[in-house]
């Protein structure tokens, strides 16, 4: 058994941010499943939302997020990380992020996004997360007190009532070695579960392929309530293309005169909003989605091909290039484009401090629901949310005395055997991801969703079988994470009887009166966990 003050598990913003915060005075492990560089935090283009300027104040931010948020926030957890915002920041900028900077060098220059009532996005060009994830990374890979564990992956939570031990907290986990075949023993004083997104559950997906829901799955198997997991943010524009794996075609291209099209070259979006293709996300995404379902289409068309080459080259070189190398020159040819799962708004449901349910575990980042974003999440929060809670369960951390942790079980494999085809895990994989993206997708209907239940349950069936007999592999414990993830999120979306925000139901198109959370309690028997006070936040 290896023993750690702190474990992470999550190399993205969130779990680099605690990792650099704790490490001063507290010997951390910090397991990522692949590269340390491999996290949706790596790709965010955008920037991070925080009010810098003299003309902004913390009330827009705040109501500008709540009004995304279509009534669900928790209006206490926006204040506090709007209020954190620029501290964060300065933070970033003292550990040496390039953030880019006006063009008299008179400060940082900051964007704007839609839902933002004001200029409040700093940024490092087009590659924000590239920019803070290096130099957070590098840090963290010199750091004496850090051990790095590239290309290790979670199994399970260790908790005291799965190893026979009184009480009912989190003492660490079961990590894959993916090199060796190897499940480690790891014991903790602090678990932080900083797992990412469940982008993977679906088809298409601007996510990474490491987004495959581990951290929400483990801290549900465990007994952790999860929150708000119908609320999927699909973006409407991502490369349809077989050799093109998520490449986000920005929301500039339609705000520089970008139009949307039909295979035969007809346009469609003033049949469903006034805006057109300047409609926000949703509506634009949901146009879509109808457009390609009603037809058996594969994909529509962005044209910005009418726009003149140079004007198309100097706005958009990264796209350019990229579908250059795919054969489509943009400035001749309209690009073809599907919506794709970008983020999830619920997940684990955490307090002020980052912790979830199990005494001893923490959940920060976009694996957390901490009810900043509600029912949609505004732009560029998200990468806030990392930074401030964060730095909220690391200050947790250091307040907490130590406790001693016992000597915990191996992982046994005397029963398992090695598998004999990998196939049904291929197999199953792309038929969730398919069933997902068909059947609790953009819109939803009571039908759709009993068809996807149904399902998952047949899946599950069969990869428990598997999970009980044979070695685990990497491919595997992904596969039975995104099940559970699947499951949660068709069961949170068939508990909301209204559409609101990112869910959106043709049985129950119309917004309730009264905005209420979608709590599910685990409910096996863990559910008597004395649940430890400071959690009822929803």
């Amino acid at each position: 058994m290896r023993e750690y003050d702190v474990l992470i598990i999550g190399s993205g913003l969130a779990g680099l941010t605690l990792a650099l915060k704790v490490a001063t005075n507290k010997k951390v492990c910090l397991v990522s499943k692949r590269g340390i560089n491999d996290s949706s935090s790596n790709w965010a283009q955008g920037g991070i939302a925080a009010v810098l300027a003299s003309d902004d104040s913390i009330e827009a931010h705040i109501q500008d997020t709540l009004t995304a948020g279509a009534g669900l926030c928790d209006a206490e957890v926006t204040r506090l990380v709007a209020e954190h915002g620029r501290e964060t920041v300065e933070w970033l900028i003292a550990e040496g992020v390039p953030f880019t900077r006006e063009e008299d060098d008179s400060g940082f220059h900051l964007t704007r996004e839609g839902g933002h009532s004001h200029r409040r996005i700093i940024h490092a060009a087009d590659a924000t997360g590239h920019a803070v994830q290096k130099t957070l990374a590098e840090k963290v890979k010199e750091h004496p007190n850090i051990d790095l564990m590239e290309d290790h992956i979670a199994v399970d939570l260790i908790t005291a009532r799965k190893v026979g031990i009184e009480g009912g907290e989190c003492l660490g986990a079961y990590v894959l070695d993916n090199t060796s075949g190897k499940v480690l023993t790891i014991g903790a004083q602090h678990t932080v579960l900083a797992t990412g997104g469940t982008g993977k559950v679906y088809l298409y997906t601007t996510n990474p392929d490491v987004a495959t829901g581990d951290g929400i799955a483990m801290a549900w198997r465990a007994g952790c309530r999860v929150a708000n997991m119908e609320f999927i943010q699909f973006h409407p524009t991502c490369l349809y293309h077989p050799l093109a794996k998520s490449f986000l075609i920005t929301e500039a291209v339609r705000g520089e005169g970008g139009i949307l099209k039909l295979p035969d070259g007809t346009r469609f979006m003033q049949e469903h909003d006034e805006r057109a293709e300047l409609a926000p996300r949703d509506i634009v995404a949901r146009a879509i989605d109808f457009e390609m379902k009603k037809r058996g289409i594969d994909c529509v068309y962005l044209d910005i091909s009418h726009q003149p080459a140079d004007f198309v080259l100097s706005h958009f070189p990264t796209i350019y290039r990229r579908c250059m190398e795919l054969g489509i020159d943009i400035t001749k040819e309209p690009i073809p484009v599907v919506p794709a799962a970008h983020y999830s708004c619920g997940g684990i449901m955490t307090d002020h401090a980052g912790r979830a349910d199990l005494p001893g575990l923490y959940a920060i980042g976009e694996t957390a629901c901490t009810g900043l974003h509600g029912a949609n999440r505004l732009a560029s929060n998200s990468l806030l949310e990392c930074l401030v809670f964060g730095q909220a369960a690391a200050e947790d951390i250091l307040a907490q005395p130590p406790r001693t942790i016992p000597e915990l079980p191996y992982w046994d494999e005397s029963r398992v055997t090695d598998a004999d085809e990998e196939i049904i895990i291929t197999h199953n994989w792309n038929e969730l991801r398919r069933f997902m993206w068909n059947y609790v997708g953009i819109v939803r209907t009571n039908k759709r969703l009993a068809r996807a239940l149904h399902r998952i349950h047949m899946l599950r069936d069969e990869v428990h079988e598997f999970y009980s007999n044979f070695r685990i592999s990497n491919d595997l414990i992904e596969l039975r994470n995104l099940l559970q993830v699947a499951e949660l999120i068709v069961k949170s979306a068939m508990e909301r009887h209204e559409s609101r925000g990112l869910h959106y139901s043709k049985d129950y198109p119309d917004m309730l009166p009264e905005a209420v959370p979608t709590v599910l309690e685990p409910s096996n028997y863990y559910s008597l966990l004395d649940r430890h006070h400071g959690h009822h936040h929803h």
